[in-house]
């Protein structure tokens, strides 16, 4: 163990390596084990006769058993850096306690299992997709142009690159904020295999690849969540009460993901009459059986465990705990067996080449009654827009409730931020935005410079460290110090200094369009949602500070924050003259397969993309200029306050020395005796 950690944790018990490994065996072992003779047995029923060329066994086989090992320890790195982050407190200092450093060697381990898994992965997938013989691909040159050609082994490739690197941050790792990092890092490395499955080919690869996003989150959680809450307990570690608490609340949520979004994702991929008369269906019943099982024993854990652990008797939580390990380990393994089988095909309509390029059809041009009223729900975005808005208004009434007030401006400003979100993302504009380039920066302008503005003028920091209650001196932190710990880290600093957010702003429009990035991004799902993502955030740290009426990391002056906000618009204005400007079409490939009839002319559409870009500047600018002013006007209405009442206590002497003062000065100076 390290001298630091060492010395900070001397009032904690070691935990033997022996205790560890025997705890993860029996955790682990029995189910996978399981998970393994079940995809074996799928594998074998998806006949080789229903196969254009057979890879051979290895590769049908070995596949199937790599992804179940590889697929399980994403789930217990994720949920041991989950543990390890937010089911425990660390030390005062920010350094991990024991019982946190315990998840963290945990998640190490399997960080590591998972990049042995996705490596092996790569030449087994590769070989699976051109049908041939995983030996015969083992060169480094064939390999290397399999994995570009071949989006699933590419995206393995680069699970196995951010699995290394958390893999190195878990063994490095002491304090508590590079933990959480971590973490970040675990959830991402889900993305990549998720958004180039079956999910993201085909007609409504854009709520089928959403609706997965959320159920592989929902699952790794839960799953590898559960399983570090269990090691915890039979390591006898401390804090379990707090730890099966928090997971409590935690699983439940989970589980609600992990069913909804299911379900979703089932009915893309499958009508309801193919659900007993298909090996696919069968196997969506089965995962859908076993999600059912897992809710009842989920409910009795919270209602009896729960119970228990306070009580001091763990016994319960053990039990059920271990029981549920198992059946979510058996549904990996049908997930993995899903996932190596081919949605059934018959009496499904071909779609046509617009659905298979942006998941959905387009009925004609982007007329404003199309705008306005052909919407596609956003998983991703649109569920957001809900969420943050109920979330806020969450907080407004638990304010009202104990008889303080909040400010019905700041409200209205970050519900229209959600409406706006919302709109942006799933309405006519969230719709045909992938298919028009025009259409596309309208979205654009709305994600970076419309949206931010009004969510940080929500205050919605103030308004959660209003609501949130106080952790106490020596109780374990939560929600609210998480919360302020970001606020004032390292991290938050560097992002929202002036010069750093302002290239981050502008510097994005450039890099993105002018790069070629736009281009490679434009014929896939998940790199939309990337798109749009960046957008917000980056929106979002350059308005913080300079218009924002919460706590930033770096406290501007009024002039400075104008400044600021000045010192982008000669940027917009120049990326929409040289869009506008522009002899070459950007993403020509990709608008030319969609053959749009109402878009005979790319270049145009994209001029017209160029100078709603240009003037879209303005109505930001205006409205951050306003909030400025009213900010600029309120703060000296208060430093005017704060004189009056200071002037009310010491009888205004500030003003009767400086009256003293000029009828000297008018008098020839002070009297000499």
């Amino acid at each position: 163990m390290p001298e630091t950690l060492a010395t900070d944790t001397v009032d904690e018990k070691p935990v033997p390596p022996t205790t560890r490994t025997v705890s993860a065996a029996l955790l682990v072992g029995p189910g996978l084990g399981l998970a393994v003779l079940i995809v074996i047995g799928l594998t074998a029923l998806n006949s080789t006769a229903d196969l254009v060329v057979d890879p051979g066994v290895v590769t049908r086989y070995g596949l199937s058993v790599v992804r179940v090992f590889t697929e399980v320890c994403a789930a217990v790195c994720v949920g041991s850096l989950f543990f390890a982050t937010f089911l425990v407190p660390p030390q005062p200092s920010g350094v991990l306690s024991a019982d946190g450093y315990a998840g963290l060697r945990r998640a190490g381990w399997a960080a590591a299992g998972w990049y042995l898994g996705a490596i092996l992965t790569v030449p087994l997938t590769a070989a699976d997709a051109v049908g041939k013989p995983v030996g015969d691909l083992l060169s480094a040159q064939v390999m290397i142009v399999l994995v570009e050609q071949i989006s699933q082994a590419k995206a393995w490739a680069l699970t196995a690159g951010i699995a290394f690197l958390i893999a190195v941050l878990c063994w490095v790792a002491l304090r508590w904020g590079t933990t959480a990092v971590a973490l970040g890092l675990s959830l991402f490395a889900l993305l990549p295999v998720a958004v180039t499955g079956h999910s993201a080919s085909g007609g409504a690869h854009d709520v089928a690849t959403n609706s997965l996003i959320y159920h592989l989150i929902g699952t790794v959680i839960w799953v590898g969540g559960l399983i570090a809450l269990i090691a915890h307990g039979l390591r006898k570690g401390n804090h379990l009460d707090l730890a099966t608490s928090r997971f409590s609340r935690v699983a439940l949520v989970c589980w609600v993901v992990m069913a909804a979004s299911g379900i979703v994702n089932a009915l893309v991929r499958l009508p309801l009459s193919d659900l007993v008369s298909t090996n696919y269906g069968l196997l969506v019943v089965a995962k859908v059986v076993a999600l059912l099982i897992l809710g009842v024993i989920g409910y009795y854990q919270r209602e009896k465990a729960v119970t228990g652990v306070t009580a001091g008797k763990p016994g319960a939580l053990l039990r059920l705990g271990t029981v549920e390990i198992l059946i979510m380990v058996i549904t990996i393994g049908i997930a993995v067996g899903l996932a190596r089988t081919p949605p059934p095909t018959e009496n499904r309509t071909v779609p046509s080449q617009i659905e298979l390029l942006i998941g959905y059809a387009l009925d004609g041009p982007p007329t404003l009654g199309h705008i306005l009223f052909d919407w596609r729900f956003d998983l991703i975005f649109g569920t957001a827009a809900f969420v943050l808005a109920g979330l806020y208004l969450w907080g407004v009434s638990r304010l009202r409730q104990r008889g303080d007030e909040w400010p019905w401006g700041p409200t209205a400003c970050w519900l229209a931020g959600c409406f706006v979100l919302l709109f942006a993302t799933s309405s006519g504009v969230g719709r045909y935005a992938p298919a028009m380039f025009s259409v596309h920066m309208i979205s654009h302008m709305l994600l970076s410079m419309v949206i931010p503005v009004l969510l940080v003028l929500g205050g919605p920091v103030t308004l959660a460290l209003r609501a949130l209650p106080v952790a106490g001196k020596d109780a374990p932190p939560g929600p609210r110090e998480w919360l302020l710990a970001f606020v004032h880290s390292r991290f938050s600093k560097i992002l929202t200094q002036p010069l750093i957010a302002l290239f981050l702003f502008v510097g994005s429009f450039y890099g993105l369009y002018f790069s070629g990035l736009f281009d490679a991004a434009l014929d896939t799902h998940w790199a939309h949602l990337a798109m749009n993502a960046h957008f917000l955030l980056v929106g979002y740290l350059f308005y913080w500070p300079v218009v924002g009426i919460d706590p930033a990391p770096r406290k501007l002056p009024p002039l400075a924050r104008l400044g600021v906000a000045f010192a982008s618009i000669p940027f917009h204005a120049f990326f929409g003259i040289a869009l506008m400007s522009s002899g070459s079409v950007i993403g020509v490939n990709f608008y030319s397969q969609l053959g749009l009839p109402w878009v005979p002319d790319l270049l145009a559409d994209q001029r017209l993309g160029g100078g709603l870009a240009w003037a879209a500047g303005e109505l930001p600018l205006l409205i951050v200029v306003i909030a400025l002013l009213v900010q600029w006007s309120r703060s000296d209405a208060r430093e005017a306050r704060r004189k009056d009442r200071q002037a009310t206590r010491d009888g205004d002497s500030d003003l009767n020395a400086y009256n003293a003062m000029l009828t000297e000065m008018a008098n020839g100076g002070p009297k000499k005796d």
